[in-house]
């Protein structure tokens, strides 16, 4: 039977302001229910006895420190997730990009890579590869980590390959029989280990840095923005707060692209963007 522990509000505001304190990475304005699971799911995988043994350990070791912030973000992604999204993105959205002579896009929050890689992919299908350059960015080191290597597993989720086909062999926009795209076209496959590699070409178009969106600015400006999932974990001013961001670093009439579940209509920078084209897709007015 599982261990279960539980904490009190004041237990987690104080282990928000240590973790301040300490080392100046502030969750203040994340979803208190949600970081409240999140720490008591790191108590019990950690195997401590309460917060003050979590705050003795994180304020004597900045190393182990990090590993908690790794331990406490939430990473759920894969490849092509909800193709509806992606085939959108493939008929209706990337060739507004087709005369652009460059293409920048931002995956915030990119956790291990695989919608940075669906993107890429879905852009050399559309011969735009070659002007696109991908930032991919997140708060949890050991995740960017595995974004940089590109190597992705299909024993647990054989959804991977599913949604690929799904996404790159639909022929709905064009007359003629279903496209051959195969899997090795863009991934170096080991049958034995199920572990994929994305291929070289790929890895070249993409640059993966360490950012906390609750720091604020980035690097430059961008013709779209995926946030997928991700400010469903932030109250309403960390929300506001980063969709600000991101309206700061779109080109006019850039896209922002939040999660199926997420609206930023209700919030007052959300009045700076217009919904069009397909759910979760903001235009900067």
């Amino acid at each position: 039977m599982a261990v279960q522990v539980e904490i009190t509000r004041k237990e987690v505001l104080k282990v928000i302001s240590e973790f301040k304190k300490n080392y100046n990475f502030d969750f203040e304005n994340y979803a208190e229910l949600s970081f409240k699971r999140r720490v008591e799911y790191l108590l019990v995988s950690h195997n401590l006895s309460g917060i003050e043994e979590l705050l003795a350990k994180t304020s004597a070791d900045e190393s182990y420190f990090r590993k908690c912030v790794n331990d406490i973000t939430v990473n759920t992604t894969e490849l092509f997730r909800d193709p509806d999204v992606w085939l959108n993105l493939r008929h209706n959205v990337f060739n507004i990009f087709k005369d652009k002579p460059r293409i920048n896009i931002w995956h915030a929050g990119c956790s291990t890579g695989e919608e940075v890689y669906s993107t890429l992919i879905i852009l050399n299908e559309l011969n735009l590869l070659e002007k696109v350059k991908i930032f991919g960015t997140d708060i949890n080191t050991h995740i960017l980590q595995k974004a940089k290597d590109g190597i992705f597993t299909k024993r647990y989720n054989p959804d991977y390959f599913n949604n690929f086909d799904k996404v790159l062999k639909d022929n709905s926009s064009q007359n003629g029989s279903t496209p051959d795209i195969l899997y090795n076209k863009y991934f170096e496959q080991d049958e034995v280990t199920k572990l994929f590699r994305a291929r070289k070409f790929l890895h070249d178009k993409v640059t993966f840095r360490y950012h906390n969106l609750v720091d604020g600015p980035v690097f430059c400006k961008f013709d779209l923005i995926f946030c997928r999932n991700v400010i469903i974990y932030f109250n309403t001013e960390l929300q506001n707060k980063v969709v600000s961001l991101f309206h700061e670093s779109l080109f006019n009439q850039g896209m922002l692209l939040v999660g199926v579940h997420e609206n930023i209509t209700y919030l007052p920078v959300g009045s700076k963007f217009e919904s069009r084209i397909m759910k979760g897709l903001y235009i900067k007015k």
